[in-house]
């Protein structure tokens, strides 16, 4: 386990990956490793407009375009990469398996994703019903349910804002992710846990507080891939607080 006293005098690199529009991630996730001792995070970006299921909306996760970016982060000697987006919700999880497979052939790098992240943290965690917020559209919603279905993860549970723009969903308000969130959890199916599926959405800082007034856990998809990224180079993310208990979990 590395800790403040063992890091690397040069301290330990997080490489992310954002898509282009997305405006919320960054501060997010800068605030978070700010917790982290001896961990800086950096960036790079590619193009990603919408979030559809049309030619172009699917045409924006081609992985040639995410490889550059990691490639990019290779030249800072990061030490892991993480891809902070969920376009594996729709896409099948064996799309981010893939892409972090071939971003470690071209850089020798380990890797993640936001929704490779929370898969791990489902299956650690005994989660099998799990409410779903997001801002995306009917068909990418019912894409994602089902891609969830197939690995035994009832997302019956569910909220979505029918929005495709991917700029768009950093406006969205704290008042509606909020009433969007005690929506799922105030159905008669009570469930156990919630995961803000989007890394566009301003929620990560509004999880703490959701978690100790209903006290079901909150997954949400900025702070998965970090959290990933922390077991991948053994870092102790105990000392995290105020962005929910996931950074509780070994």
């Amino acid at each position: 386990m590395i800790t403040t006293a063992t890091l690397n005098p040069r301290s330990l690199r997080f490489g992310m990956i954002t898509p282009s529009s997305n405006t919320a991630l960054e501060p997010l996730t800068q605030q978070i490793v700010s917790q982290i001792p001896g961990v800086s995070v950096h960036l790079s970006r590619f193009r990603v407009l919408k979030i559809a299921l049309d030619n172009a909306g699917l045409a924006q996760f081609d992985n040639s375009a995410i490889l550059q970016a990691a490639e990019l982060l290779a030249d800072a000697k990061v030490d892991v990469i993480g891809w902070s987006g969920t376009s594996s919700g729709w896409l099948g999880f064996e799309a981010d398996e893939k892409l972090c497979n071939e971003i470690t052939v071209a850089t020798g790098i380990p890797a993640t994703t936001s929704v490779l992240g929370l898969n791990r943290l489902i299956s650690h965690m005994g989660i099998n019903e799990m409410g779903l917020l997001t801002p995306y559209t009917n068909d990418v919603q019912e894409a994602i349910t089902r891609n969830y279905r197939s690995i035994g993860v009832d997302c019956t549970v569910e909220k979505h804002l029918g929005k495709s723009d991917n700029k768009s969903f950093g406006y969205i308000s704290e008042k509606t992710l909020d009433e969007g969130f005690w929506e799922l959890v105030g159905t008669e199916h009570r469930i156990s846990a919630v995961t803000v599926f989007c890394t566009g959405l301003k929620a990560a800082q509004l999880v703490d507080g959701w978690e100790q007034k209903s006290g079901v856990i909150v997954l949400d998809t900025v702070a998965t891939v970090l959290w990933d990224m922390c077991r991948i180079a053994g870092v102790d993310t105990n000392g995290i607080e105020g962005w929910g208990k996931l950074f509780k979990q070994g």
